[in-house]
C-alpha cells in the first residue's frame, strides 16, 4: 500500500524538515524519548479508550495532551515475544525459543545483535532499561546470581539497568541492577530451579496454604517470598528478596535518578512496569481503593506511576523535550494465576473493550492495546490516530526521528511510520503479523484480518479465555465486525488463499 501523491509529500517535507535539523545540531537538541511498556493492560482498561470503570486521570492526561491510537498492536498477545520484537524489530516467531521465558532463562537476544537502544545509543543517546526483563540473563549455562550476571541488558545496547529479572510471579524474586543482584549475602547463596526443588523442606504454595496471603487459582504454587508461592523453586537470599508492595515506588525511584542525572543529555528510557501484571499487590496507599479488587488497585497504582513520570520531567524542566510513549505489551487476562477477586470484582469495568479474547489469544483483544503518544508542543492534543501500526515499528520510526542508522541486517521487519507516530498521518501499515500463545499466526491487511487454522484449544481453560484456535481458516472484516463474531472465510475463499499465501512469504522473508 503506498501512500496518496499529497499525503507523500506531506511525509517528506515532514521528515526532511525535522531530522536533517535534530542530527546536525548536535545532541543536546534530540528529543528523549521514555517508552512505558505496561503488563497485561487491555485496551478498554483506561478511561481514555471509553470503556473503563475504574479511573486513570494520569493516563487520560497524557491522551488529552497527544495523540490515542485505536489500531496499535503488541506483535504477541503474550510478554516475552513481545518484547523481543520491540527491542529488535523482528518478529520473535522468526526465532526459536522466544516463548514465555522461565525465570531461569539465558539471555534471548544475540549479543552480536544492534537492538533499538543499541541504535539510539550510536545516535547519541544514554538508555536504559527500568523494570520488568522477562528476556533470560546469562550465557548458555544461565545467570549466576551470586556472582557478575552477564550478558544482559548492559550487552544489547543499554547504558543502565535495573530489572525485575522476569515476572513477578517467577523466581528468583529479587532485583537486579546492572550485573548484580541488589543486597544480596554472599554468605546466603541463592539458588534457583525450575525442575525440582532445591530444598526438599522449604515450604510452598501447594504444601502450605497456611502461610499464604494470597492463594494461587492454578499453578503458582511453589516458593513462597513475602507470603505469596510462586512459580520455580528458590532458596537462599534473603536479604535480597523483594516485596511486592514496592514494585511501583522502588521502579519509580530508579527512574527519578535515572532522568535527573541524564537530564542535559538526550535519554532512553524504556520503563517497564509491573503492573498490572500478577501477582497483584498494590501499595498500601492503593490497596482496596478501587472497588474492583486488587486489580483494579494496581490499575490506580499504574496511574500513579505514569503522573510520577510526568512530573519528574517538569520537575527537570525537560517535559517540552520528551517523546512519552505509552502501551502494553499484550491484552488484558482477569485469572491469571491467582485467587485475587479479579472475576467476581469485576462489576461493569469491561478490560477488553468492545474486542473478543485477551492475552494469549489469536484475537483483537490479545494484541490490540492501549497506545498513547504525548510531546508537549510538537504534537497537538486531544487527537485520535486510526492508522494500523505496530510496536515493531518503533525501531525504524525512532531512528528516523534522532537521526539514527537501521545496520544492514537488523530490524527486518521494521518500518519506519514518523509521520503516523507523531500524527501527521493516518496510512496504515501495509500489513501486521500478530502471534498467540501457541504461535498460531493472523494477517491484518487493511480492514481484513485471516487468522490461520490450528490444532490449538479453543479456550485456555486456566484463564477462561477464547484462544482464536480453529482447524479451519478464520476470515474476519474489522471495520464491520470488530468483535470477530462472523467467520467469512467461507463467503471469500479467494481472499483467504491470497492472505494465505501472503502470510506463507513473510514467513519466508
Amino acid at each position: 500500500m503506498r501512500y496518496p501523491f499529497q499525503q507523500l509529500l506531506l511525509g517528506i517535507f515532514f521528515i526532511g524538515s525535522l531530522v536533517p535539523a535534530m542530527a546536525q545540531s548536535g545532541k543536546k537538541d534530540k528529543p528523549n524519548i521514555i517508552l512505558i511498556y505496561t503488563d497485561d493492560l487491555g485496551y478498554g482498561d483506561v478511561g481514555a479508550y471509553g470503556t473503563s470503570a475504574i479511573p486513570t486521570p494520569n493516563i487520560d492526561r497524557l491522551a488529552k495532551n497527544g495523540v490515542r491510537f485505536t489500531n496499535a498492536h503488541a506483535t504477541s498477545a503474550t510478554c516475552t515475544p513481545s518484547r523481543f520484537s520491540l527491542l529488535t524489530g523482528k518478529y520473535a516467531w522468526r526465532k526459536e525459543g522466544t516463548g514465555i521465558a522461565p525465570g531461569d532463562a539465558s539471555l534471548l537476544i544475540p549479543v552480536e545483535t544492534t537492538t533499538l537502544p543499541g541504535m539510539l545509543q550510536k545516535a547519541g543517546y544514554n538508555t536504559a532499561v527500568i523494570g520488568k526483563w522477562h528476556l533470560g540473563l546469562g550465557d548458555a549455562k544461565g545467570a549466576d546470581w551470586n556472582g557478575k550476571i552477564t550478558p544482559g541488558p548492559l550487552e544489547i545496547g543499554f547504558n543502565y539497568s535495573f530489572l525485575i529479572p522476569a515476572t513477578g510471579d517467577r523466581v528468583p524474586c529479587v532485583f537486579v541492577e546492572n550485573h548484580h543482584v541488589v543486597n544480596l549475602d554472599k554468605n546466603d547463596p541463592i539458588t534457583v530451579s525450575y525442575v525440582a526443588p532445591v530444598d526438599p523442606a522449604a515450604p510452598t504454595g501447594k504444601k502450605n496454604p497456611e502461610l499464604l496471603k494470597m492463594h494461587p487459582s492454578h499453578g503458582h504454587d511453589m516458593t513462597i517470598v513475602n507470603g505469596v508461592s510462586r512459580i520455580g523453586y528458590m532458596k537462599g537470599g534473603n536479604a535480597a528478596l523483594w516485596r511486592d508492595e514496592d514494585f511501583a515506588d522502588m521502579l519509580v525511584q530508579k527512574a527519578e535518578a535515572y532522568i535527573t542525572k541524564q537530564k542535559s543529555n538526550p535519554f532512553f528510557l524504556y520503563f517497564s512496569t509491573h503492573d498490572i501484571h500478577v501477582p497483584r499487590l498494590a501499595h498500601e496507599r492503593f490497596a482496596g481503593k478501587s472497588g474492583f479488587g486488587p486489580r483494579g488497585d494496581v490499575l490506580l497504582q499504574l496511574d500513579w506511576t505514569v503522573g510520577q513520570i510526568e512530573a519528574m520531567l517538569k520537575k527537570n524542566g525537560i517535559l517540552e523535550n520528551t517523546l512519552i510513549i505509552f502501551t502494553s505489551d499484550n491484552g488484558q487476562v482477569i485469572d491469571d494465576g491467582y485467587k485475587d477477586d479479579a472475576v467476581e470484582k469485576l462489576g461493569n469495568h469491561n478490560p477488553a473493550g468492545i474486542f473478543r479474547g485477551g492475552k494469549y489469544s489469536a484475537f483483537e483483544a490479545g494484541t490490540r492495546v492501549p497506545f498513547i503518544v504525548s510531546w508537549k508542543g510538537k504534537i497537538n492534543g486531544g487527537k485520535v490516530n486510526d492508522a494500523l501500526f505496530s510496536q515493531i515499528d518503533l525501531y525504524a520510526t525512532l531512528a528516523n526521528l534522532t537521526g539514527g542508522t537501521v545496520p544492514s541486517g537488523q530490524a527486518p521487519d521494521s518500518k519506519n511510520s514518523l509521520p503516523v507516530l507523531l500524527n501527521k498521518s493516518q496510512q496504515h501499515r501495509a500489513f501486521l503479523v500478530e502471534q498467540s500463545i501457541n504461535s498460531t499466526l493472523s494477517l491484518l491487511v487493511g480492514e481484513w484480518k485471516y487468522i490461520e487454522p490450528s490444532k490449538g484449544p479453543k479456550i485456555n481453560k486456566d484463564t477462561n479465555t477464547e484462544l482464536g484456535n480453529l482447524a479451519t481458516p478464520q476470515l474476519y472484516n474489522l471495520a464491520t465486525d470488530p468483535g470477530e463474531t462472523k467467520n467469512l472465510a467461507a463467503e471469500y475463499p479467494e481472499r483467504v488463499k491470497q492472505m494465505q499465501e501472503q502470510l506463507a512469504n513473510i514467513r519466508k522473508q
